[in-house]
């Protein structure tokens, strides 16, 4: 009972903490918009290189260059498409990012070339992870952008908040209802993942995130409903996606980021299959 009762104390402080940074990285101003998303990219993305890793051998001697310059790739690829209105010293940070782009990656191939590592396949694994992870949260930045020629200039957080509620309270109202009543398992590749506890997560979510958003943020109720309703049942595909992984790779948690929460895929392997999904949707609303 201690000790259960430690794990919770714990699962909860890191929360909050997670909350605060998130929240605090949402609306400060578009550099802490920006170097929140870096940062979540690079996390995720040397997470997912050490799954692959231990789910395709080849992949474990790829070179250091290869290893290292990929997460560099990562970076220059948020830079590239990120905000235009970003600078230093009156340089735009796309501007940088494109330019370095090609260049580190001729770099890593030749070096490939060169000590004679070079493989498709682990090329193949590198560039699934640049669309999966850089390209899906670069994504965020045109969300972002969404707001910014209305009357509600300074808002323009609204939609990438509304997202990131409607997973979080999709994923916590489908454990709730799922540990209560729960009794038909999603799928194999998640056993403790519930029909009951899914449905009710995406029904729950879109019902509290429409109607307690509408009275906050200055978007419509209905097109609010359309993004939690596609981040909800978008995210639980990302959820199973990020599962079948860790199953393949043998491990529990894709990391340690979180104290009682896991790694950087764990927080954010939802997110990452729902944002496309999200943009498309406004991309047709507009």
């Amino acid at each position: 009972m201690t000790s259960n009762a430690s794990v919770l104390k714990t699962r909860t402080l890191s929360a909050i903490v997670f909350v605060i940074i998130m929240l605090a990285g949402l609306i400060w101003n578009s550099w802490s918009f920006f170097i929140l998303f870096l940062m979540i990219q690079l996390g995720c993305l040397y997470e997912y290189q050490k799954l692959l890793a231990l789910i395709y051998p080849s992949y474990q001697n790829i070179s250091a260059v290869h290893k290292w310059g990929l997460l560099v790739v990562g970076c220059l690829m948020m830079m590239t498409l990120g905000p235009v209105d970003l600078t230093i010293n009156t340089v735009s940070i796309k501007f940088l990012g494109s330019r370095a782009l090609p260049f580190v990656l001729a770099f890593m191939i030749i070096i490939d070339i060169f000590t004679k590592k070079i493989n498709l396949k682990n090329w193949a694994i590198s560039f699934a992870g640049l669309v999966y992870i850089p390209m899906c949260l670069s994504l965020f930045f045109q969300l972002k952008s969404f707001m910014t020629n209305t009357y509600f200039g300074s808002w323009t957080f609204s939609i990438p908040l509304l997202l990131i509620i409607s997973i979080w309270v999709n994923d916590t109202m489908a454990y709730l209802v799922g540990s209560v009543i729960g009794k038909t398992p999603l799928s194999p590749i998640s056993p403790n993942k519930t029909w009951e506890g899914t449905i009710a997560g995406i029904i729950l979510s879109v019902l509290i995130v429409s109607k307690l958003m509408a009275m906050v943020v200055p978007i419509q109720e209905k097109y609010i409903f359309y993004i939690s309703l596609i981040a909800s049942i978008a995210g639980n595909f990302g959820d199973l996606l990020e599962s079948r992984l860790k199953r393949l790779a043998g491990v529990k948690d894709s990391g340690s980021m979180m104290p009682g929460h896991g790694g950087f895929l764990d927080r954010f392997d939802s997110i990452l299959f729902a944002t496309p999904f999200v943009w498309l949707i406004l991309q047709i609303l507009f």
